[in-house]
């Protein structure tokens, strides 16, 4: 993942490395390694950072507008 968990708060956008075409993502909740984020084209899913490594996203970058 990159950037620390601290960072996937609430709000914080997030792309699948492994799954580009769910495309961006928001982060529901996050608790330890368990994050819940509502994906733009595969809905909400219920993930945990070991199995599925997320990519945080800043807002205004050129990776927000993929």
């Amino acid at each position: 993942m990159n950037g620390s968990i601290e960072r996937l708060a609430p709000g914080t956008f997030v792309r699948s490395p492994a799954n580009p075409d769910w495309g961006l993502g928001q982060v529901q909740s996050a608790i330890g390694d368990r994050v819940t984020v509502n994906f733009e084209h595969r809905g909400k899913l219920a993930l945990n950072l070991a199995a599925a490594p997320l990519v945080v996203v800043e807002p205004g970058s050129e990776q927000a507008n993929e």
